[in-house]
């Protein structure tokens, strides 16, 4: 587990966010990444959607014609 980056956390809240560090120091986790808004970026696969796929894109159970065995 890689843990938290807190200079970027302390950056986001007491510049980002203008926050004394009194303020940022009692916050909670949960509450700061409230504050900071949501992720950027796709969300985690869920098993729904994997299963999608997985109907959608079945392996092939022929022959392959790659040239592999």
């Amino acid at each position: 587990m890689a843990g938290f980056d807190w200079p970027a956390l302390m950056r986001a809240g007491m510049r980002g966010l203008g926050l004394s560090p009194a303020e940022f120091w009692a916050l909670t986790p949960a509450e700061l990444q409230f504050l900071l808004g949501p992720e950027r970026g796709a969300a985690p696969l869920g098993r729904v959607r994997l299963d999608e796929l997985i109907r959608t894109y079945p392996d092939d159970q022929g022959e392959r014609d790659d040239g592999g065995e």
